[in-house]
């Protein structure tokens, strides 16, 4: 199997998949026929995932939202539909814009929605867990972050990713919680962890199940 090799000051041999395809980090002296040899012992599971980020990268690819389609708030789906008019926004049922536009423009309209519920959810659940959790955040933000969703600034100040308004509210409430203990612990210590796990006893499923919708959301190509 192809693969391209790195060698550093390391201490084991390790293999990263990525971009369509496999790079192996190993020891400086590791002779290469051990390397080899490691290679081919994962080689399945090296095939699998090389296969998995292909048919992401083809969802990606293939992404595009339509009247008609379904977008994902909260854990629920719910319909996109046209209604006459100026305005997009959202009733409760259903994710709603002017009619005749094209997917670009309904992406477009889908994202400002995601942004003004995110804001307006994501806050209101920051500030009542700040009551309980005895915090005060500066402020909270919403961004367009890809890869992270939330962050906690020296200065108390939270920022999330609007797309953590598609999850379900365990979720939610687990990102929130954790990004509300920074504003005491700013690492990831055992103090920190225990701050988190006094409100969230059952953190570790959460964190388990943000990790898995990270993969699902990373199929779709919100720009």
């Amino acid at each position: 199997m192809d693969y391209t090799l790195t060698r550093s000051k390391r201490k084991t041999i390790a293999i990263y998949v990525r971009d369509g395809g496999a790079e192996v980090r190993a020891p400086l002296n590791t002779p290469k026929y051990e390397i080899d040899k490691f290679v081919a012992a994962k080689e399945k599971w090296i095939k699998n995932r090389l296969a998995a980020l292909s048919e992401r990268l083809s969802q990606r690819n293939n992404f595009r939202l339509d009247y008609g389609a379904s977008v994902t708030y909260r854990s629920r789906q719910y319909t996109i539909a046209a209604k006459e008019g100026p305005w997009a926004g959202f009733d409760g049922e259903r994710f709603y814009m002017p009619p005749n536009l094209p997917p670009e423009q309904i992406k477009a309209a889908c994202l400002k929605i995601y942004r003004n519920l995110a804001k307006q959810d994501l806050t209101r659940k920051a500030l009542d867990f700040a009551k309980k959790m005895k915090v005060q955040p500066s402020a909270v933000k919403i961004n367009g972050a890809n890869s992270r969703w939330g962050s906690c600034s020296t200065k108390k100040s939270l920022n999330f990713s609007w797309r953590l308004i598609m999850a379900e509210d365990s979720i939610i409430d687990y990102v929130v919680v954790h990004e509300l203990a920074h504003i005491t612990e700013m690492n990831h210590s055992e103090r920190f962890w225990a701050i988190v796990e006094n409100v969230l006893g059952d953190f570790r499923e959460r964190k388990a199940k943000l990790k898995a919708l990270q993969q699902k959301f990373s199929a779709e190509d919100w720009g």
